[in-house]
């Protein structure tokens, strides 16, 4: 559930990172496919990342997607908005959106 805290925990965290990332596992070992794919393409343009591990909180788990109203996982947020998941993340690297 998304309690009012959480939703001023994770605005902040958009607000006062470049590239957040809501992900299963953390940069360094991710446990999903998509997660691990994700991670990959921000890397890959050298910027710092903050990753979100959402095992590690069931509240947090539940509560991005509420804050989101997006249903899958990772979430990723550039400049402070909500790009999608690595679907999305991967077609604007593709298309050359992200450069």
């Amino acid at each position: 559930m998304l309690t009012e805290q959480l939703r001023q925990e994770i605005e902040k965290e958009i607000k006062n990172n470049k590239v957040v990332i809501y992900m299963k596992g953390t940069q360094d070992q991710p446990q999903c496919g998509f997660s691990g794919r994700a991670v990959e393409i921000l890397r890959s343009y050298g910027v710092p990342i903050k990753d979100h591990n959402v095992f590690a909180s069931e509240e947090l788990r539940q509560g991005i997607k509420e804050f989101t109203n997006w249903p899958t996982l990772p979430q990723i947020f550039i400049n402070g908005e909500f790009i999608g998941g690595c679907d999305i993340l991967n077609a604007k690297h593709e298309n050359g959106e992200l450069a």
